[in-house]
């Protein structure tokens, strides 16, 4: 039987509360927080206790689905990555920069949200970048 912890920070709010992901042969059990963290300090909000629901559920997608048609049919990551640069670059050539835009999220780190607004604007030439926690 192989039980360890393993530390990590909560993907909710951006608060950035530590918490301690419990495995089991593998598997996620359980969820406990970190009471050395300096943010959170051993302390978890409801969000934090359920961190790791989505990880099992059964309506989670784990595959990339492309839509033909009607249906979905699943594709390689490869490939829907591919796709998805190409539209992007396509509408920027067709009909400008600004007319994408990126929203980023509190649920990324702050190092993930500053890749996408570096995408956005290094990459695709846009201003357009917005955040969920901006007000």
């Amino acid at each position: 039987m192989d039980y360890h912890n393993v530390l990590t920070t909560c993907p909710y709010c951006g608060a950035g509360c530590g918490l301690y992901i419990q495995v089991l042969d593998g598997e996620i059990v359980g969820v406990l927080p970190a009471k050395e963290h300096p943010v959170s300090g051993g302390k978890l909000c409801i969000k934090g206790w359920n961190a790791t629901a989505f990880v099992r559920h059964p309506d989670r997608l784990t595959t990339p689905l492309i839509r033909e048609g009607d249906r979905f049919r699943e594709a390689s990551w490869d490939e829907a990555l591919d796709r998805v640069a190409e539209r992007l670059a396509q509408i920027r050539d067709t009909y400008g920069p600004d007319a994408l835009g990126f929203l980023v999220s509190a649920k990324c780190t702050n190092e993930e949200n500053y890749l996408a607004q570096k995408l956005a604007r290094a990459f695709f030439k846009t201003n357009n970048v917005d955040h969920c926690a901006r007000l």
